[in-house]
């Protein structure tokens, strides 16, 4: 079972509508606003609300070192570091990825699983 140890959020304005995002990876764009992390890239956190369109407040958990749930985007094994996928949604790390923690559980796409979010260089 998924659980949580967030010791930190920052509200940011949501770039879109992201109330199906919650527990997706999510980066910081150009416009200061924030939307789904793209595939491999670089997240500031872990969306925990829904914000229903663009320029609302989102709350994301930033904290490295925090234990935060994320949505599946493929298989992620237990124990390994994963990533974001096209969507926001974690999965295996892959060679040119930018390493955004270590999974706590393994997982499959759709289920929602804890890591440990520590964002770092790529595989």
């Amino acid at each position: 079972m998924a659980t949580q140890n967030i010791t930190g959020f920052k509200s940011f304005e949501a770039g879109a509508d992201l109330s199906a995002k919650q527990f997706y990876f999510v980066s910081v764009s150009a416009d200061g606003q924030i939307d789904a992390t793209g595939d491999g890239a670089y997240a500031v956190g872990v969306l925990q609300d829904k914000p229903a369109a663009q320029g609302r407040a989102a709350q994301v958990a930033t904290t490295f070192g925090d234990i935060v749930k994320v949505v599946c985007g493929g298989t992620v094994t237990r124990g390994g570091p994963v990533a974001s996928d096209a969507n926001g949604a974690a999965v295996n790390a892959a060679s040119g990825d930018v390493i955004l923690g270590e999974a706590l559980e393994t997982g499959a796409s759709g289920e929602i699983i804890s890591i440990v979010f520590a964002p770092r260089g790529t595989v």
